[in-house]
């Protein structure tokens, strides 16, 4: 068994499927790939996290890699850090996950996500360094084993929170964001220990903190951007002018107007894009998005004259995007975005700290800037279990009702089949003028598929 990247690094749950052997030979792997001589290493609240960041520490000094230990700290600090000291890192964590799960994301020395080439070379040299079942050999590669002084040791970075909370502040650029009354929800993850801080520094008066006393078991759990049902309520309860639930490692956010509505990705890269632009701030007067952006979005971008680059799932996707072509902003409809002047990753707190900014320099409340920025075509997704992902592309009698679909809906929907990237499922996803109407279209894809490859 080893360890298979997906679209954000790779996860399991945690000492079963991510074992500590696995993470030891995966931090050899990457230490021989992306090398040294210092790695950064951070982690979630998670209770394993302590488990795995030891096995992944020990795989790296294992390689004569000394290793810088972040503790527990957003992804986004991990790759500020990276990017500021031009160290490769790596961040134990499984993001929106519940808490049995963990994972590992890398970041190249930069603090960029790695390109897929790297990922495969990590991928094979881990292979090769997994014990063969039923041998005592030790496998090592063909590599001679570090041993003495040349073996790695670990320091550990005791300023980094302060110094990442300092650099998202500096952010706001000297604006403060006094009047404007703020709730969090820090999912009892790692930004459990910046969030609050930050929006307070900023001059917000915080009028309600949520899950933010993580236990090493609670995170994402009934509480953050995947269930912000809480958040909600405290929103209107404290009468908040602005919610915002963050995920697991907080590279994430999803925001709640002051009436409760939930303002999801999608209206946020918007609300961004527009107010970039009006201050000539939107490099080529161009967002980068993914495939799953609503069908509103882009009808709204092309109102404002602003052009849409759409690329394949996942963040980084959107930053190669960026990086291509220099450009200012991308992001995806869960919550990831980019300010690539300011960031090499999605930062949930930095982007609900400019989104507070927006708010406080416009004057007026989030729901009806949200309202004016785009109009969201009702949304229906499918996970589709099926025995054989693969050979989607090659099942005729699917594409065939995809097209009739799509015929069917015009120029008043749209369709997207894709195999999952870790998982036996196909995701369905159709948008169209009406819930009903996108319903409809969905159980038609979901039944061709399950007709052409069914679970074994």
């Amino acid at each position: 068994m080893t360890l298979r990247f997906g679209t954000d690094g790779v996860r399991g749950v945690a000492n079963s499927e991510l074992t500590p052997e696995l993470v030891v030979a995966f931090g050899r792997a990457a230490g021989a790939v992306l090398g040294g001589p210092r790695f950064l290493v951070g982690r979630d609240t998670r209770r394993s996290g302590a488990l795995l960041q030891a096995a992944l520490s020990a795989g790296l000094m294992s390689e004569g890699i000394d290793v810088v230990d972040l503790g527990v700290i957003p992804t986004p600090g991990v790759a500020a850090r990276s990017a500021e000291s031009g160290m490769p890192a790596a961040v134990v964590s499984a993001s929106h996950n519940p808490f049995p799960d963990n994972g590992i994301k890398l970041f190249g020395g930069g603090g960029r996500k790695l390109e897929e080439e790297l990922e495969e070379r990590i991928e094979l040299r881990a292979a090769e360094l997994l014990p063969v079942p039923d041998s005592s050999a030790h496998p090592a590669g063909g590599a001679v084993p570090v041993v003495g002084s040349g073996v790695g040791t670990t320091v550990t970075d005791g300023e980094v929170l302060a110094w990442y909370r300092a650099r998202l502040v500096e952010a706001l650029g000297g604006r403060g964001l006094d009047g404007l009354a703020v709730a969090l929800d820090c999912a009892n993850g790692a930004a459990s220990a910046v969030a609050p801080e930050v929006f307070g520094a900023g001059g917000a008066r915080v009028v309600a903190t949520l899950a933010a006393v993580p236990d090493g078991t609670n995170i994402n759990d009934r509480c953050g951007s995947t269930d912000p049902a809480g958040l909600v309520a405290a929103v209107r309860s404290e009468g908040a002018d602005l919610g915002l639930a963050f995920d697991g490692d907080a590279d994430r956010v999803i925001a709640v107007d002051g009436t409760g509505r939930i303002v999801d990705g999608d209206r946020l890269l918007a609300l961004f894009a527009l107010d970039l632009r009006s201050r000539g701030l939107l490099a080529d007067d161009t967002v980068a998005v993914t495939v799953m952006t609503n069908l509103g979005f882009h009808r709204a971008m092309g109102a404002a004259g602003i052009a849409v680059h759409t690329t394949d799932v996942g963040d980084r996707n959107v930053l190669a995007a960026l990086d291509a072509h220099g450009w200012s902003l991308g992001g995806e409809q869960s919550g990831h975005i980019v300010f690539r002047d300011l960031a090499t990753t999605g930062d949930g707190v930095l982007s609900g700290l400019l989104l507070a900014d927006l708010l406080v320099r416009a004057g007026r409340p989030l729901g009806a800037l949200a309202g004016e920025a785009m109009d969201s075509f009702p949304q229906v997704l499918r996970n589709v279990a099926v025995s054989d992902r693969a050979g989607l592309p090659d099942a005729p009698a699917v594409w065939e009702e995809v097209a009739a679909v799509e015929s069917d809906l015009g120029g008043d929907g749209r369709v997207l089949l894709r195999p999952s990237g870790t998982e036996p499922l196909v995701r369905v996803m159709v948008e169209a003028s009406t819930e009903q109407a996108a319903s409809s279209a969905a159980d038609r894809l979901e039944a061709a598929v399950r007709r052409a490859l069914p679970v074994a």
